[in-house]
């Protein structure tokens, strides 16, 4: 949610964030009429309180001498009196909830610098790694996963549907000592590391943005009025809402470890085989909160750590500055890291970061006292750590040309192996 006061000292910064999102521009002007509709409605609401309570103690002297016929016409006049406060009032609550849906529904100020744009509009910011050159025929991550023994599609669509699956043997053990050696990763360099919820209350989904223009990927289970998360992000941000939290010792950090859930309702035909975009898949999420000014220091630090676990798991990548019609309406800059995937002779996403800034802060009303001890808007940002998503590059990027898999270095603990053999 956009700060008010921000929005009247700049809305040429506001107007111009929308045209780099590829947004409407008149979202500003609406809201800034709203602003002063809501502004004049709390003047004219407290000037008619105010001549009330002055009439009431008015009244209260005159009646005691007043005639029948004066006390009936002072009765009259004070419940007028009163009824106009209701009417004022019943306009101050419209004008506001008017303020407050325009706010919701304009998303964060982009960060000076992202790139303007959609989808391909990005910009690359480095390569780390060079694609391989094979000297045979590559094959896919399904492909690997079903020789292997790892992945099983065919079930997982006979048990679940289409974009469900199986991870099996070793499949299961690389997901889990990716996803444990990104715990440990974690935990070294000081976030705590959380197990939270996967089903959240509406005001918590809605206060990190996500039941925005793409509310229909969200699960929602209309029994219980709940929302399964999509990323543990939504859990973490509403872990502190609507409470005052100290930073005296500096961020606080945390790495969500849970299953996400998302209905791919916009992805009809796209990535409909193996594992790239599916309906559930498991992820360590890290996400902080900070004071405002230490946002951006603290988005570094995040791709940093994006970067130290892709360098693990012995893949090229490259990372992008993602354009401000890609963001998301929460994120004011967010970086992503694509891994190359042979097969498809193109990068593919597996990690995103993104500083949200003060937007999530304010719909969740979480707040931290600055050096003077006033009450002030957190910033949050967040980051992936690892995803089921990675085993595509990991596969792919590792096979050798009896199909067997090299395991990444840094994952043989975790699986118990050196390479991984075609089941005979």
């Amino acid at each position: 949610m956009i700060d008010l006061k921000f929005l009247r000292d700049n809305p040429d910064v506001v107007r111009a964030s929308q045209r780099t999102r590829g947004d409407d521009e008149s979202l500003v002007d609406q809201l800034l009429q709203a602003d002063i509709r809501r502004r004049e409605a709390i003047v004219a609401a407290d000037e008619a309180r105010s001549e009330q309570k002055t009439f009431s103690k008015e009244m209260g002297q005159q009646m005691r001498t007043a005639s029948d016929e004066d006390k009936l016409r002072l009765r009259e006049e004070g419940k007028a009196k009163a009824d106009r406060v209701k009417e004022l009032e019943a306009e101050l609550t419209a004008a506001e909830q008017a303020v407050f849906d325009l706010q919701m529904r304009l998303p964060n100020v982009v960060e000076e610098g992202a790139p303007a744009g959609g989808e391909d509009d990005f910009v690359v910011l480095e390569h780390v790694g060079t694609p391989r050159e094979f000297d045979f025929e590559p094959k896919d991550h399904l492909e690997l996963g079903e020789s292997l023994g790892l992945i099983d599609m065919k079930r997982g669509t006979k048990v679940s549907g289409a974009r469900f699956y199986f991870l099996t043997g070793d499949g299961a053990l690389l997901q889990m000592g990716m996803l444990q050696l990104a715990a440990q990763k974690a935990v070294a360099a000081g976030f705590q590391l959380m197990i939270p919820p996967v089903l959240v209350r509406p005001e918590i989904m809605a206060g990190t943005g996500f039941l925005g223009a793409h509310a229909d990927e969200i699960y929602h289970l209309e029994q219980d009025d709940l929302y399964l998360v999509g990323t543990s992000e939504v859990a973490l941000a509403g872990y502190h809402s609507e409470e005052i939290i100290d930073l005296g010792d500096g961020a606080l950090r945390y790495a969500g470890w849970s299953s996400c859930f998302r209905r791919e309702a916009g992805s009809y035909g796209k990535d409909t085989r193996g594992i790239i975009r599916v309906h559930q898949f498991d992820k360590l999420e890290m996400f902080v909160y900070c004071k405002p000014e230490e946002a951006k220091e603290q988005h570094q630090k995040l791709l940093g750590m994006e970067k130290d676990m892709l360098d693990a798991m012995q893949v090229p990548y490259r990372v992008i500055d993602v354009a401000g019609g890609d963001l998301g309406s929460s994120a004011a800059r967010k970086y992503d890291t694509e891994a190359w995937v042979p097969t498809q002779n193109t990068y593919r996403e597996l990690t995103s970061t993104s500083n949200c800034t003060t937007f999530q802060g304010r719909r969740l009303k979480t707040r931290y006292r600055d050096e003077a001890g006033k009450a002030q808007t957190v910033a949050t940002l967040n980051g992936t750590l690892a995803t089921t998503r990675w085993l595509v590059a990991i596969l792919e990027n590792n096979q050798q040309a009896d199909g067997s898999v090299v395991v990444p270095e840094a994952l043989r603990a975790f699986v118990g192996k050196d390479i991984l053999y075609p089941k005979n």
